[in-house]
């Protein structure tokens, strides 16, 4: 397995960078968070004219036709920058709608004119076992933690018996804002007989829960080398006893276990995005994938909050960002224990050769 991105990708890493290096700041993040939906539109708009929103959808509808790799370095981008920007729910959207041939809900998506989301997060229970029922082509059901979904004008829902896509202003849709740890509003959204088309059966909805699920990780990949980059940096700068704190050695200890603990998110989260970009059977590698996630991600944010001391809950300070960001992707598409869980039944459902 190579890791190694292509010169195009590349490209794009570094477009992306540039652009939300360039354009969030400080000020940005509190003008988003002031805003109607937490989002910094403006940025939205610019990364959609750069060709980055629609990177993955058809070049029919706008897009760069490009594939799930490309996404990825995308999104990790946006997990390093703490970009208040609807990435997640719309590039996981698109990826839905076009994958499963419904490109007439991508109509000025990829132009960032309009917001498409996904819809998975259960009230109670696991992601992977969707409550919501549908009857003669009427969806009910409630989903929470829908990102973006104050903003959306179109869902993509997880169902029993597959994956629906539903409009915003259907009937029986009610939307409620949901205030979250990462400061960015999600939307918690009742169906009660609301009219929905299917888009593919229960075979088509785990993948795209496995697809949703390797995009956290992707994003907690990029707020973890975040996070060292600034641990790293404070502390060769901060001085006790008339020493750089690095100089420590059990500052040292404890991050040389961070920069692991990064690697091991960064590199089973590739490992699963990869594996789903080829065709190839994912799901032990997405709950892995989840699992260091949400645990070895945590174990590096608490150990730079615990290096930077009081600096870290400065809220003008980017770290705040990156911890709140991080304690909301652990628990979003299934925090530690449900990731192991779910891998042991896969491995113990495994015949023995």
């Amino acid at each position: 397995m190579d890791f190694r991105l292509s010169t195009e990708q590349d490209e794009i890493r570094e477009l992306t960078n540039r652009i939300l290096t360039d354009q969030v700041t400080n000020e940005s993040q509190k003008a988003a968070a002031a805003s109607e939906h937490g989002l910094d539109m403006a940025l939205w708009r610019t990364l959609a004219d750069a060709g980055i929103v629609g990177i993955g959808m058809p070049e029919s509808v706008g897009g760069g036709g490009l594939g799930a790799l490309e996404i990825a370095v995308v999104l990790e981008e946006v997990g390093r920058a703490t970009a208040p920007v609807p990435a997640y729910a719309v590039m996981i959207a698109g990826v839905a709608l076009g994958h499963f041939g419904a490109l007439d809900q991508l109509e000025g998506v990829a132009g960032g004119e309009r917001i498409v989301t996904i819809a998975l997060q259960e009230a109670v229970g696991s992601p992977y076992e969707p409550s919501s029922t549908v009857t003669g082509g009427l969806l009910s059901g409630e989903k929470i933690c829908v990102p973006a979904g104050t903003a959306a004008s179109a869902f993509v829902v997880s169902a029993t018996d597959g994956l629906y896509v539903v409009a915003a202003d259907a009937v029986g849709v009610t939307i409620e804002r949901q205030n979250t740890t990462s400061g960015i509003p999600d939307a918690r959204v009742t169906f009660s007989n609301s009219p929905a088309t299917k888009l593919a059966d229960a075979a088509g909805c785990a993948w795209l829960l496995d697809v949703a699920t390797t995009a956290q990780c992707l994003l907690m990949s990029g707020v973890c080398q975040r996070a060292l980059a600034l641990t790293a940096a404070y502390a060769k700068e901060r001085v006790q006893f008339e020493r750089a704190i690095a100089t420590f050695q059990a500052v040292s200890q404890r991050a040389g276990d961070s920069y692991i603990n990064t690697e091991a998110v960064r590199l089973t989260a590739w490992q699963a995005a990869w594996r789903l970009s080829e065709g190839l059977p994912a799901s032990a590698q997405v709950a892995s994938a989840k699992f260091w996630a949400s645990d070895g991600g945590l174990q590096v944010l608490h150990a730079a909050q615990h290096l930077h001391g009081g600096v870290g809950v400065d809220r003008d300070y980017p770290l705040h960002r990156c911890f709140l960001w991080g304690k909301q992707i652990e628990l979003t598409m299934g925090s530690t224990m449900p990731s192991l869980v779910r891998l042991g039944r896969m491995l113990a459902d495994t015949p023995v050769s």
